[in-house]
């Protein structure tokens, strides 16, 4: 084999190795908290050195931003591609309801980013701080149609972080207090995908009212994760 060939697989080894680092880093995050996870944890699940993993992070935060860096390219792409498949023509009040419901749904059915935005509120200011932004092309669109639709809607206008924090604590209830949303809808179903379903309802409900969307729009799945557009996967931690 080619010093070229050599070279170029065992730079995806490491970056494979790297993914696999990050993947169960997440997975640990959102189960236990960022302060419970230490890089021992990590090392002993992925099934590499302590050292190993300091030699490609350097440190748990340092993973832990490389992480949320990951999840924030991921969510700016997938944000694009709800508003990629929202009809152009369609009014302010189709659009942000349209872009509300659809990425609860994908925060329902992904809870990974909402369970690390939980976690960074009880962590260091730095952490949840690195969350917050309202800068970035994907915000300036939302806030531009928000400006249309309270144009069109003097008397009843919108506050984008208002619809933002219904969004996270529908998010958040779902991922958190699964056992309470299973009881809410005891009595007609034990299927956890049905009582997420109604859960997403409620909120659907909320948006549909807030925009005063045509029944005829208002959308109507069989199941929360319909609504979800598909996402290929990052190339470098591909097999």
């Amino acid at each position: 084999m080619s010093e070229r060939k050599q070279g170029r697989r065992s730079a995806q080894s490491a970056e494979q190795t790297k993914c696999e680092i990050m993947r169960v880093a997440t997975e640990l995050f959102c189960e236990l908290g960022y302060e419970r996870v230490s890089l021992r944890n990590i090392s002993e699940k992925v099934g590499v050195s302590h050292s190993l993993i300091r030699h490609h992070f350097g440190s748990k935060e340092k993973i832990w931003y490389a992480i949320s860096d990951d999840l924030h390219n991921y969510m700016e792409t997938y944000l694009r591609t709800v508003i990629d498949n929202i009809p152009a023509n369609a009014t302010p009040s189709i659009k942000l309801y349209s872009f509300s419901v659809r990425l609860l749904a994908h925060m329902l059915i992904f809870k990974q980013p909402i369970q690390l935005i939980a976690d960074a509120v009880r962590q260091e200011e730095a952490l949840i701080d690195y969350f917050i932004g309202t800068a970035g092309e994907i915000e300036a669109i939302v806030n531009g149609i928000a400006d249309e639709y309270n144009n069109d809607h003097p008397d009843t206008p919108i506050k984008i972080w208002e619809i933002k924090w219904q969004m996270l604590m529908f998010a958040h209830g779902a991922a958190s207090l699964g056992p309470f949303m299973m009881e809410t809808w005891s009595e007609e179903t034990d299927d956890y995908q049905r009582c997420l379903l109604n859960h997403w309802q409620m909120f659907n409900s909320i948006m549909a009212a807030r925009f005063n969307v045509p029944h005829s729009d208002i959308l109507s799945p069989e199941k929360v994760k319909d609504l979800v557009y598909p996402m290929p996967c990052h190339e470098e931690c591909q097999s």
